[in-house]
């Protein structure tokens, strides 16, 4: 059905696909792996015609049912893409806020489909769109249809994404990170949802991702890709169990996983003692050392949102999102926080960052201008400025607000140049803008913004979501790293459970706003109290 002949494509003098050829037959998932950079977006958005006009294809063509969609020396027939575009061929984005209109209900988003490309009335089409929310795990659909996207978590974005590609049953379906914004339980949902889709409809699927557990569990054949080529090709158990090329070994390699040793923990030199967390001293502990004081403690809090009214002079009613959280952070501490989706992690660490003031109870830190990762890097960076302006752009701020910091601007510039090798990135980065990174490279901005300041405190909300297996393994090591050199003390939220188990000192499990336990790492993963904790560990 899809066929990629040759395919190269260029942006200015940059060379990103060079020379690859694929198919897909109707039925066949086909997995591309690779890290970031390596070239599988931007041969997946050439695909469905989404390359903007500075892209040039160089060289080859790609078909669809033998019908030339692209091909080199030719601009896009975008007419002709049009007809294809949603009812033949559908894709899921790998960031979610980004696609979705800030300015309209998701609902009517995703029922722009149907009003496309069917003649259904409107009481049909929403019914057939609360459905597929229902398919793809949404809980409260009639609520979510009429939610704008910034009232969804990062996961629920994504579920709606996922809705509206599938909707129509194309025939083919370009999966870009379809499940990077989702915690382990719906993201089974998500592989079972898209497996069965592709049973009934019989589609094809092109699966790009860097979780290469989440490719040997959905396709049939994999590609794996490197500086924009496809160095391997085959079926998926036969790459992973005898993989030809060096570098398809460092990616497997390089996978998140229980059976791998965890990671030296910053907080056993000079954070607390591993035995005795909270500082209990007296006659059933002898002997033992006083535990240094948390720098962050959470006391009783209740986070709130208030619900939006189209009324200027409705009062607006407040919503609970977290209740009664306690809990303590230590210095040199990684704090793990899961849960699924929309239980209020995130909430939560906006509630201690200060970002959120609707909250009751106490929070109590006494470390310098905490920062926090954001989960979606695209849209916490100004898509106008450059790599290095919002490298700097931290200490600029700290500099304006606190007058006994003193740094030039070749400092700044210094340190900031510094900051992008610390990340992994090269130097020529420095000058280019946000839209110009892949979405593995704009996370690994975020980070650097965040440590630019030598901050005592971080809350990482999943800091290593957005990037392939192998800058992964980097940043995970680059962030303990930096916590044993600058005593940072790490809450640490992430849907993957292999990594917050190589990552974190404790752990704490959300459910439904509450924090329902708390405890070491490795007695939570092998003696969890809690049937969600069980459930949790069982989907990883």
């Amino acid at each position: 059905m899809i066929r990629i002949e040759d395919l190269s494509v260029a942006f200015e003098d940059t060379e990103a696909v060079k020379h690859v050829s694929l198919e897909l037959i109707d039925g066949e998932v086909l997995g591309v792996v690779g890290e970031s950079g390596s070239g599988k977006s931007v041969t997946a958005l050439t695909l469905m015609g989404l390359i903007p006009d500075s892209a040039v294809v160089t060289s080859g063509r790609v078909l669809f049912d033998d019908v030339a969609l692209r091909e080199a020396g030719k601009p896009c027939d975008k007419a002709l893409y049009r007809k294809y575009q949603g009812a033949r061929m559908s894709m899921v984005f790998q960031e979610p806020m980004t696609s979705l209109n800030p300015t309209q209900r998701v609902g009517k988003q995703v029922e722009e489909m149907l009003r496309l490309h069917t003649e259904w009335p409107a009481e049909e089409r929403k019914e057939k769109v609360l459905e597929a929310f229902r398919s793809v795990g949404l809980k409260g659909v009639e609520k979510v249809y009429s939610c704008y996207p910034h009232q969804l978590s990062g996961g629920m974005r994504q579920r709606v994404m996922i809705a509206m590609a599938v909707i129509l049953h194309p025939r083919l379906i370009v999966a870009d990170e379809p499940t990077t914004a989702l915690d382990v339980t719906i993201q089974n949902q998500i592989i079972e949802l898209l497996r069965e889709i592709n049973r009934k409809q019989n589609n094809a699927m092109l699966f790009i991702t860097h979780d290469l557990n989440l490719a040997r569990r959905l396709c049939s054949r994999i590609a794996v890709m490197k500086d924009g080529k496809v160095v391997e090709l085959g079926e998926t158990e036969s790459i992973f169990r005898n993989p030809r090329e060096a570098y398809t070994k460092r990616l497997i390699e390089a996978v998140p996983s229980r059976m791998k040793r965890r990671r030296n923990s910053g907080a056993g030199e000079g954070g607390f003692p591993m035995g005795n967390p909270m500082g209990e001293t007296g006659p059933g502990n002898p002997g033992e050392e006083v535990s240094p004081k948390p720098i962050l403690q959470v006391r009783d809090l209740w986070v709130y949102y208030k619900d939006g009214n189209n009324s200027l002079f409705a009062r607006k009613k407040k919503q609970c999102v977290v209740e009664n959280a306690a809990f303590e952070l230590y210095p040199g501490e990684s704090l793990g926080l899961v849960g699924e989706s929309g239980c209020g992690k995130t909430s939560l660490s906006k509630a201690i960052l200060g970002m959120n003031r609707e909250v009751k109870g106490e929070i109590v830190h006494t470390t310098v201008r905490p920062q926090m990762i954001f989960q979606d890097p695209y849209s916490s960076l100004n898509p106008s400025k450059t790599i290095g302006w919002l490298l700097m752009e931290p200490l600029r701020a700290r500099a304006a607000l606190d007058r006994s910091f003193a740094m030039t601007g070749e400092e700044m510039e210094a340190a900031a140049y510094d900051m992008l090798h610390k990340v992994g990135m090269e130097e020529k980065y420095f000058h280019r803008k946000p839209s110009q990174l892949s979405g593995g490279q704009r996370q690994r901005v975020s980070i650097g913004q965040a440590l630019i300041t030598h901050p005592g405190m971080i809350v990482a909300d999943e800091p290593v979501s957005a990037l392939d297996v192998t800058i992964q393994a980097q940043i995970m090591e680059l962030m303990q790293e930096l916590q044993q050199e600058m005593h940072l003390s790490y809450l640490f939220i992430s849907h993957d459970i292999n990594v917050v188990y190589q990552m974190c000192d404790r752990i704490m499990v959300m459910k439904d706003g509450r924090i329902i336990e708390c405890g070491e790492t490795e007695e939570i993963f092998r003696h969890p109290r809690e049937e969600y904790t069980k459930l949790l560990l069982g989907n990883s």
